[in-house]
């Protein structure tokens, strides 16, 4: 396929989380929308900046702040407030229908939207990367299912699939290579 090989658009979302205090942890995400054929070149349309603190026992966003620090009209930065009504949302459980219902369309910001959506994912992540760093430190129980929050988000977390048979065949996470070899390498062959 072949293509121009000057770019209309580019969007670039990144997430950044870090942990706070060992119990919360603080989650950036940066949208920013660029119009590479505009002069001067890279213009910037959007650039927008959505940080939540997050309570690990429970995945509840306990703070939030939305900020533009770019956008196309004056009147974009007076609906940045409303995005505080994720304070109280929890990330782990019906995440996804709580915002469509506060932030998608009118009631919000389409660009801080996307922001919201992608926050959700990574914080999960994020709480994962926690419990990661404190088994490596020995902080963490031997029970290898806590890593399992991740239950029923893709086919290797589903009820029967590979990531838990992997667990109850004695794999534990955060050690070994990536990717995760094989079932089949952590399986014991049964019979004589």
């Amino acid at each position: 396929m072949t293509r121009s090989p000057l770019a209309l658009h580019r969007r670039a979302i990144t997430v950044t989380a870090y942990e706070e205090d060992g119990a919360e942890i603080h989650v950036e995400a940066e949208l920013c929308d660029e119009r590479p054929w505009e002069e001067p070149p890279g213009g910037v349309v959007h650039r927008m900046v959505l940080a939540v603190r997050v309570r690990l026992a429970d995945m509840v966003v306990v703070a939030a702040d939305a900020e533009m620090r770019g956008f196309p009209h004056a009147e974009c930065p007076l609906i940045a407030p409303a995005f505080g009504d994720l304070v109280g949302l929890s990330v782990a459980a019906g995440y996804n229908r709580a915002i469509q219902e506060r932030f998608r369309g009118v009631s919000g910001c389409s660009h801080l939207y996307e922001l919201t959506r992608a926050l959700g994912p990574a914080v999960v992540q994020a709480a994962m990367s926690v419990n990661a760093r404190q088994r490596a430190a020995g902080d963490l129980g031997d029970d290898p299912r806590t890593s399992a929050a991740v239950l029923n988000s893709c086919h290797i977390w589903a009820p029967d699939g590979a990531g838990l048979r992997k667990l109850d065949a004695g794999w534990r996470p955060g050690t070994g290579p990536r990717p995760v070899p094989e079932l089949s390498t952590f399986e014991r062959p049964t019979g004589p």
